[in-house]
């Protein structure tokens, strides 16, 4: 079962980008309502798929990788693969479409 690990600007290289499993980060805030709706769908995506990872990065605590990433908008989830962005799904959507982009690289 995954669950949910936090990372921060200073973390983020070794948990997502040097990664051995593909990486589903979702880049958050805690004002953010949608936010805290595709937690417990990414929760539950983890809890089914043990081959991936599922982390968090608050982008109000943690700017400077929010910027590298170009994130304007959020929920933003991005999955990396090989330390790259190969998928990304923007705002509030059904968990198929997060299951899709993320099966779709496994």
């Amino acid at each position: 079962m995954g669950a949910t690990v936090i990372v921060t600007d200073s973390t983020f290289d070794a948990e997502v980008l040097n990664s051995e499993k593909p990486v589903v980060v979702d880049f958050w805030a805690e004002w953010c309502g949608p936010c805290k709706l595709v937690a417990p769908i990414l929760e539950e995506i983890a809890g089914a798929n043990p081959q991936i990872k599922i982390v968090k990065l608050n982008v109000d605590e943690n700017p400077n990788t929010a910027v590298k990433f170009q994130i304007r908008g959020i929920p933003a989830v991005m999955l990396f693969k090989g330390g790259q962005i190969v998928d990304a799904v923007v705002g509030l959507q059904p968990k198929d479409a997060f299951k899709q982009a993320i099966d779709k690289h496994l």
